[in-house]
């Protein structure tokens, strides 16, 4: 196992705050053989100075840069495009994953021969305090299960794509990656989640994520335009979405 490449992609934009550490739960995996794939989006603090000092130092860590800010989804797909791995995994940088992340992701996709898995997660503020309720994610999601609610937390997302390909994320302001995992997710029957939090899922105070008012018009974008789904399918998701989002918050 230890001869199988994993590529990370992280996408940052001046997370100077948070990047440091969550560049050293990736070193302190006790899975060594990976490539971290950062693509700064065009930060105007020191980010690009810590990756940089660090990388020097790690040559599994690659920099690279966008001159302009332009999103989250082209910094993803930036960073698909550079893969080079059997593995492909992704972790937003102000977020951290515990030690046994890629070897747990890796033994559950050889035990249940499912190529794409995803973690629970702990929740915690800014700060680092976990604060909220675990979020315990569902033993198998099928495309259906997304469109309701995505409950696949991107930091914790973990995909064979030897066997899965290389796929892209619609280039949209907000919710890119429920886009890429129904991609997957039309060809295989679903995907498999780990009980046990694997990782740390940081909630900011202010983000849009949380905030289901604000992000109502992204979500019927997303069924409208992406999904191209019908009127009627389009409220009969948005109305699971909406209670479903309101329960994974309330803690």
């Amino acid at each position: 196992m230890e001869n199988t490449l994993v590529s990370i992609i992280t996408p940052t934009y001046n997370s100077e705050k948070y990047i440091e550490q969550t560049i050293q739960s990736v070193q302190n995996q006790t899975y060594k053989n990976w490539e971290m794939i950062i693509v700064d989006d065009g930060s105007t603090d020191n980010t690009n100075e810590i990756i940089a000092k660090i990388a020097q130092l790690d040559n599994r860590i690659k920099l690279l840069r966008m001159v302009v800010n332009s999103g989250p989804a082209k910094a993803r797909n930036l960073g698909i495009a550079n893969v080079t791995g059997k593995y492909m995994t992704f972790l937003d940088a102000d977020d951290i994953w515990f030690p046994d992340f890629i070897t747990t992701s890796i033994t559950t996709i050889n035990e249940t021969g499912v190529p794409f898995v995803f973690s629970s997660v702990k929740r915690c503020d800014e700060q680092g305090n976990c604060i909220y309720t675990d979020f315990i994610v569902p033993k198998k999601v099928t495309n259906f299960d997304i469109l309701k609610s995505n409950s696949i937390v991107c930091s914790t997302a973990f995909l064979d794509i030897e066997r899965l390909g290389k796929k892209t994320m619609p280039e949209i302001f907000k919710r890119q990656d429920m886009g890429l995992w129904l991609q997957y997710l039309k060809e295989i029957p679903f995907a498999y989640g780990i009980q046990e939090p694997k990782a740390i899922y940081r909630i900011r105070e202010n983000s849009l994520s949380r905030n289901k008012k604000k992000l109502i018009k992204y979500q019927w974008q997303f069924y409208r335009e992406v999904e191209g789904l019908g009127i009627l399918k389009s409220v009969y998701y948005m109305i699971n979405w909406a209670i479903r989002g309101f329960l994974k918050y309330r803690n």
